[in-house]
């Protein structure tokens, strides 16, 4: 049996957006494309990461304007990564270590080339399991 890597089980479809990009733009972008993060990108490198958490636990629960606040006020800029080749396990102990659901893929050629969630690992770890069969369902729009 060989061993799954976070090259197997990542999304490799990453959706990016500016900084100056409004929380109501990214949200309406993350509805669109059936997601609940982007990468914010101002040029060639990475300014971090904004999930749908974010908007609303650091942005509507304090009353900012999602008209008005853009993504780079929020962003998460301590990024947690890990590499294509790691293990799925080694991702998934990564992920309880910091307290996050999202890790980025990078590799040293491409940068950037993917991120995976704790769903995608649950579905992979232990399909069986509730968070696994949540995580397979389809999402209610």
């Amino acid at each position: 049996m060989t061993m799954q890597t976070v090259r197997d089980v990542m999304t490799t479809n990453v959706v990016y957006l500016p900084s100056e990009t409004t929380l109501a733009e990214a949200a309406r972008t993350m509805r669109e494309q059936n997601i609940g993060d982007v990468v914010v990108a101002d040029g060639p490198g990475l300014t971090g990461m904004v999930t749908d958490r974010d908007i609303v636990v650091r942005a509507v629960a304090e009353r900012c304007d999602p008209a008005a606040t853009t993504i780079g006020e929020i962003v998460t800029r301590d990024l947690v990564t890990v590499r294509p080749e790691d293990s799925i396990h080694t991702a998934a102990l990564l992920m309880r270590d910091q307290a996050v659901r999202r890790v980025l893929v990078c590799d040293d050629i491409q940068g950037l080339v993917g991120i995976v969630s704790i769903g995608d690992l649950a579905e992979e770890i232990d399909p069986d399991s509730v968070l696994g069969g949540i995580s397979r369902s389809a999402p209610n729009n």
